[in-house]
């Protein structure tokens, strides 16, 4: 190996009873920064914990270049306030205080932890595995939170890294920007790809594109040997047929010899139409089965879904006016109306959390009409939601999965895993909103955690929703889609932005 490498012999994972979640894994990494991607809950958290070593493969080994590797891993959560970062924000050598410098960092914001942004949490967390020097740094949707100030300084500073880096990450653009390999989790599979994202996205795009043409060949294969061996069939029916009406027709007198002839030809020609029959019936078996295990998974995950929610009754979902909203914002006047869809915009830190909380609080509408999905939800409030799916009666049960379903998780997974990734969790919030009617929707950074096609799922869910709609994002293409108006939040307030 390389003197910066990393190698999966046979690697396999699953938790005690259930089905692996990848297996036969057999790939060696040695790209200075590698994208891990695919599905919600394909299992890149859980391959993330393989490399990092906390969780020990079901099968196979993880060799890296030394015996004692120094590896840092960060996690998608940054609620918690741990003994590296303190020791990092207090550590005054030249290469801590320029690493602080870079990302932008204040040794006194560890004071007030608490009141942190998540995204400036997140860069104080890789700020402090850097400062490790790791021979390999293990992130976990590492700009989930971030502004884009805060996105283009942590891609400064991970560039300089100089071991081995592997990122789990929904980020285009971090991709691109960033990695020259990629590994792709589907289907209990890891498959290596050259390039970053978009370079690699466009190799197994075009191999999907020529499986899908091998299935199309396959499947009217199979069918035409149906065809065949049906007509095969029909053709030795015939001919039993004729032969049963000319020995009829002969008479019981008939010992002609040519006649015997005639009759060991026909038989003879019975066996071999019967044998052909039945060897296109096994072609067409074999076709049909080559098919079959070439055929994509249901295609019902993803499926384009029109939500029937009508707005609110009221025209005001929400009316705020206060002198101030501690511990960032000024005086608020701000009136949400029944139809307006509305991006709230700004830096880390500025309040968007703080002002969506406040006017949650201000509002007096049935809380089942009314959904927030928070950028931080705890295990206890995904394990409630999944308890609450489970308990509802079959009808609104069923229109809260298609919206699963629609944003790209399978249903029957989701009712029976024992802990939903953080991505399944968002979709599973989203869809309680989305499939019981919810008259205003407050989603801040719903993109946290999602995969590249779920959010484009979101996408199109949102633009056809119909009630009011807060929305928290630092994605513009998603904010350009889905809302029409813009308040951005700076300097403790709240301006409307010309679209």
């Amino acid at each position: 190996m390389s003197a910066h490498a990393l190698r999966l012999d046979g690697i396999a994972f699953a938790f005690e009873g259930a089905q692996p979640i990848f297996s036969d894994v057999n790939l060696t990494i040695t790209a200075p920064w590698t994208g891990l991607v695919g599905p919600n809950g394909a299992g890149k958290s859980t391959l993330l914990s393989v490399l990092a070593g906390a969780l020990p493969p079901t099968e196979g080994q993880v060799h890296y270049t030394t015996e004692r590797p120094v590896i840092a891993a960060c996690p998608q959560r940054v609620d918690r306030l741990t003994p590296q970062i303190e020791a990092f924000a207090w550590d005054w050598s030249k290469a801590a205080c320029v690493l602080r410098d870079r990302l932008a960092l204040d040794e006194g914001e560890i004071e007030r932890w608490p009141t942190l942004s998540p995204g400036e949490r997140k860069r104080w967390q890789i700020a402090a595995a850097l400062a490790a020097r790791p021979d390999l740094l293990l992130l976990d949707e590492p700009t989930n939170h971030l502004d884009a100030e805060g996105r283009a300084l942590l891609v400064e500073a991970l560039a300089r890294h100089r071991g081995l880096g592997v990122v789990v990450s929904h980020d285009r653009a971090l991709l691109d920007a960033l990695t020259s390999a990629t590994l792709r989790v589907a289907g209990g599979q890891v498959t290596a790809w050259a390039g970053g994202f978009s370079e690699a996205y466009g190799r197994w795009t075009a191999a999907a594109e020529r499986d899908l043409a091998r299935l199309t060949a396959a499947q009217e294969a199979a069918r035409a040997a149906r065809r065949q061996a049906s007509a095969a069939s029909a053709a030795l029916g015939a001919g039993e047929s004729r032969d049963r009406r000319r020995r009829r027709a002969a008479g019981p007198a008939d010992h002609d010899l040519r006649g015997a002839l005639a009759k060991g030809k026909a038989a003879m020609g019975a066996a071999r139409g019967s044998q052909r029959a039945s060897t296109l019936r096994g072609e067409a078996e074999r076709l049909a089965a080559e098919a079959e295990a070439l055929a994509r998974p249901s295609a019902s995950l993803g499926a384009a879904l029109k939500i029937e929610a009508a707005p609110c009754p009221r025209p005001v979902v929400v009316a705020l006016e206060v002198e101030a909203v501690p511990p960032c914002l000024g005086p608020v006047r701000c009136v949400v109306g029944r139809g307006d869809r509305i991006w709230l915009r700004g830096r880390n830190g500025a309040g968007k959390s703080t002002l969506t909380a406040a006017l949650l609080d201000a509002c007096t509408l049935p809380p089942a009409r009314v959904v927030s999905v928070p950028q931080m939800i705890s295990a206890e409030a995904g394990a409630a939601a999944l308890d609450a799916v489970r308990a509802m009666p079959p009808g609104p049960r069923g229109q809260v999965l298609q919206v699963v379903a629609a944003l790209g998780v399978a249903p029957d997974h989701l009712l029976r895993t024992p802990s939903p990734s953080p991505g399944e969790l968002r979709k599973l919030l989203i869809a309680l909103g989305l499939g019981q009617g919810a008259w205003w929707l407050v989603l801040d950074e719903p993109t946290n955690h999602l995969d590249l096609p779920s959010v484009l799922r979101l996408q199109t869910l949102l633009a056809a929703y119909e009630g009011a709609l807060i929305l928290v994002t630092h994605d513009e293409a998603l904010a350009g889609a889905c809302t029409d108006i813009t308040w951005r939040v700076e300097s403790g307030a709240i301006v409307t932005e010309a679209r």
